[in-house]
């Protein structure tokens, strides 16, 4: 049997991407290959960021190339992908479903057994700072408490990789490096979409989106360096 190596499992592929929508391209011809472990994604808004974060788990589907994701196409292995996928969004009232926190961890972990469910569920609670709020109305959380909440329920399901949309937008300074600080703690592969340059630097690699095609990649210094030039 032919073995699958390593780095195709842990490996996000673009190769002559471009996505269009309503007729506008938002993405041009990106070609890109990434194996680290941490990525931080820059640019200005519009550049086409959130686009390329939604290849990532066939939120959205190329309109010519082909992504390619830890060894799945995005477009034919859609469903196989959202299982290996976790996507965290910029605002966490469109990702918490549920009445309360309980349930909405006990959402990512449905159909499995009940006793295990009841256990690891507890569990994300305490070491996420949540057990004391199991069962209150989600909707009464702070920001902070919410984007944890949202980070947490895509964690419980132990995704291979995880791609967060500006995670931090929306938060204070401390909530904003508590989150970061956890999202680079993962030993899963993550995506992470920022305007935080302070964050961006503590990624592996960096890429730079401008006007829907690849300005820069590389080491996260210098990847944000050109965007600060660009900025000048």
């Amino acid at each position: 049997m032919a073995q699958v190596s390593t780095t195709t499992l842990t490996s996000i592929s673009l190769d002559g991407v471009g996505v269009e929508i309503d007729g506008r391209a938002i993405l041009h011809e990106v070609t890109l290959r990434l194996t680290a472990q941490t990525i931080a994604v820059i640019g200005a808004n519009g550049s086409g960021k959130s686009t390329f974060a939604r290849l990532l788990n066939g939120l959205i589907a190329p309109s010519h190339g082909r992504v390619d994701v830890h060894g799945h196409d995005t477009v034919r292995d859609r469903a196989a992908l959202r299982r290996r996928v976790g996507f965290v969004f910029t605002n966490p009232e469109a990702q918490i479903l549920m009445p309360t926190p309980a349930e909405d961890l006990a959402l990512s972990l449905r159909g499995r057994p009940r006793a295990e469910i009841d256990r690891r569920v507890q569990d994300m609670l305490a070491s996420h700072g949540l057990s004391d709020h199991a069962d209150v109305p989600a909707s009464s959380l702070s920001g902070g408490q919410k984007q944890m909440l949202a980070l947490a329920s895509v964690l419980i399901a132990e995704p291979q990789l995880i791609v967060a949309d500006e995670p931090t937008t929306l938060l204070d300074l401390r909530n904003a490096r508590r989150i970061g600080g956890l999202l680079l703690a993962q030993p899963a592969q993550v995506v992470i979409v920022t305007h935080d340059l302070e964050l961006a630097a503590r990624c592996d690699v960096a890429v730079l989106f401008d006007e829907g095609r690849v300005a820069a990649s590389g080491d996260p210094s210098s990847v944000i360096g050109a965007y600060r030039s660009g900025c000048a």
